[in-house]
């Protein structure tokens, strides 16, 4: 007879006339282990009593949990956003769920996202985190996990590497700027400090001015600090008498490193009274829903954040299913958006 409520393997078992031990070796594709007779008995029960395994049991009985943890250095940036649901959406596919755990930018809580995420027994973590010091290291290597870095390096550690390539990126970034005729460029970035994605977009965006140097540009580095919207007000302010003060026509422009810090640029606009492609070009990191809606619409490089996501759960589940070689590195293409902000 059917019991009552959810069936158990000691319900198939004794339906069956066998030990939990033998429906156990059945249920995990073992039956090579059973005899033909046994095994139809088990089958039967299973059908008849309208058993499904619970597969965190499964999991757990096999020594894996089939969690995932990520960890992001913060939630409320769309760039973290769009890649956790990339990298969810792989990691269901392959029958893994994502534990997440919101750094909210908080360097100290780097270390405790990771224990308190290996106390739920994760199999591996995917980890965009703030990319600052030994502690992601140091917790990684103690529990003996697989893990896979998103968007932001950590020195020292051997993992396998998803990421824009921020280096094409930003080329095409500041070309598009240079070819329409913008020469005072201003690239605004949250603090560089320990961040390596900051660093390299810095690193080229220098390397793009001093390319055309010979054709009038010149670049410099503004870092935007969170809660100091006057500190920018000056900084724009400062590039736009750079540019008067060169020659009449000679125009600014800005690049931002992210959707964070293009929403901080825009808000000094406003308090400027100036309009983006008239007073000031634009292009920005990150290709927001927004970012169309703004003025004559914002010029951004658009990241390509599911497939971000989606390779580095790729990546983490290859080497959850055994394979040992050295650590990879993938860097994906950014796609120029064009709008209004910055043309002519």
């Amino acid at each position: 007879m059917k019991p009552s409520g959810r069936a158990t393997i000691a319900d198939v078992a004794e339906a069956a006339g066998v030990s939990k031990a033998t429906v156990s070796r059945f249920l995990n594709h073992r039956e090579r282990l059973l005899s033909p007779d046994i095994a139809a008995r088990v089958e039967t029960a299973i059908a008849a009593l309208g058993f499904t395994p619970n597969p965190m049991a499964q999991a757990l009985s096999l020594g894996r949990s089939r969690l995932i943890g990520l960890i992001v250095a913060d939630i409320t940036n769309p760039y973290s956003v769009a890649v956790l649901r990339g990298a969810e959406k792989a990691c269901q596919d392959a029958g893994y769920l994502v534990v997440l755990f919101n750094l909210g930018n908080e360097f100290g809580r780097e270390r405790e996202a990771i224990d308190a995420l290996a106390g739920y027994k994760v199999d591996g973590f995917i980890l965009n985190t703030l990319g600052r010091g030994a502690g992601v290291v140091d917790a990684v290597t103690m529990h003996g996990k697989p893990a896979v870095l998103v968007d932001r390096r950590h020195a020292g550690m051997e993992a396998d590497f998803v990421s824009l390539d921020n280096a094409g990126a930003m080329a095409q970034a500041c070309e598009h700027l240079v070819a329409g005729g913008w020469r005072e460029l201003l690239y605004i970035t949250e603090p560089q400090q320990g961040v390596s994605t900051r660093r390299e977009r810095s690193s080229a965006f220098l390397d793009c001015a001093a390319t055309h140097a010979a054709d009038g540009v010149a670049g410099e580095i503004f870092e935007s600090e969170e809660g100091e919207p006057d500190a920018l007000d000056v900084a724009l302010r400062a590039l736009g008498e750079r540019a008067a003060a060169a020659r009449p026509g000679r125009r600014p422009a800005v690049v931002a490193g992210n959707a964070v810090v293009t929403l901080r640029v825009a808000a000094a606009m406003t308090r400027l009274g100036w309009r983006f492609g008239e007073h000031l070009g634009f292009v920005g990191f990150d290709d927001t829903e927004w970012a169309p809606l703004v003025g004559p619409g914002l010029s951004t490089i658009e990241q390509p954040t599911d497939a971000i996501g989606r390779a580095a759960a790729a990546s983490l589940i290859d080497r959850l299913r055994g394979f040992e070689g050295p650590a990879r590195q993938q860097l994906l293409p950014g796609r120029l958006m064009v709008r209004g902000s910055s043309l002519a």
